[in-house]
């Protein structure tokens, strides 16, 4: 669906933040994308959507270059940036004047996304807290249905019951035919929807796995005493908190912090471990 293609990118007067990026990406999938703060996630995914224009190189959906801003692939991409632009408008002229733009945009699913979060519709939109107009964002965007869906840290802003009724909306929302791309630094909040995660660091992407597969090879888990066969370790008061080779294909829960600081601060070993097992 999402094809980056030697894609390079850099703001004037400052160091590249892309050299020759390749990125695939498919329908039917929850990315994550991961990186830490300053590495180009927010640029990539503009880049991705065509509200960035590469240096060099492509990003297209469905054979079409994003950057070109056909009105067929706007109709089918959705960016909610970190923080969406709010009209003083109430909900019903925003839908009104919004929701034309997407042909698959469903009322009925906009109704129960906002109950959901519980949002009220007839209020002024700026006159909604901070995090009841992320909400009815978030409940606009997956409404619109969408064949590609970018949201850039999603969960920042929401309180703690809020977050939990976005990952239950977001999950009944995901569907074959379409992709769904997050940027996050709060993976904790997001490591039940995920399936797979890209880790863009240094302006390359160090990972790209579907979790599945991955902990077909690795397992996550907690160890002591003189453990031989670690791929990477953190010391904590309970022990250490481990990667490990998987050859018996013990079931275990990724542990999305630890995967990231494995492929951004080890010497290499996890990944040329998965290298080793096909699973780069």
């Amino acid at each position: 669906m999402i094809q980056l293609t030697d894609l390079s990118f850099g703001y004037r007067k400052q160091p590249p933040l892309f050299n020759g990026l390749n990125l695939s990406l498919g329908a039917g999938h929850i990315y994550g994308l991961l990186g830490k703060n300053g590495s180009g996630k927010t640029t990539l995914l503009k880049n991705m959507v065509g509200l960035r224009y590469p240096t060099a190189g492509r990003a297209m959906m469905g054979g079409l270059d994003t950057a070109k801003r056909y009105p067929d692939v706007l109709s089918q991409v959705f960016f909610l940036p970190e923080e969406p632009y709010i009209p003083d408008h109430t909900a019903k002229t925003f839908l009104e004047t919004t929701s034309p733009f997407y042909p698959a945009f469903d009322r009925e699913l906009f109704n129960g996304y906002l109950a959901a979060f519980e949002v009220p519709e007839q209020q002024v939109l700026t006159k909604l807290s901070l995090g009841q107009q992320k909400k009815f964002m978030i409940a606009f965007a997956l409404a619109c249905r969408t064949k590609l869906l970018v949201m850039d840290e999603p969960t920042n802003g929401l309180d703690i019951p809020s977050k939990a009724q976005f990952r239950k909306v977001l999950a009944s929302a995901v569907d074959e035919d379409c992709c769904i791309v997050l940027s996050t630094h709060q993976v904790r909040d997001l490591d039940h929807l995920i399936d797979s995660v890209i880790i863009l660091h240094d302006g390359t992407i160090k990972l790209q796995v579907q979790l599945d597969q991955l902990t077909e090879r690795i397992r996550f888990g907690r160890v002591s005493g003189g453990a031989t066969s670690i791929l990477y370790g953190e010391e904590t008061f309970d022990g250490t908190h481990a990667i490990l080779p998987n050859p018996e294909g013990i079931s275990s829960k990724p542990d999305l912090e630890l995967l990231f600081n494995a492929t951004v601060n080890d010497s290499g070993m996890l990944l040329n471990y998965l290298a080793e097992e096909g699973k780069l």
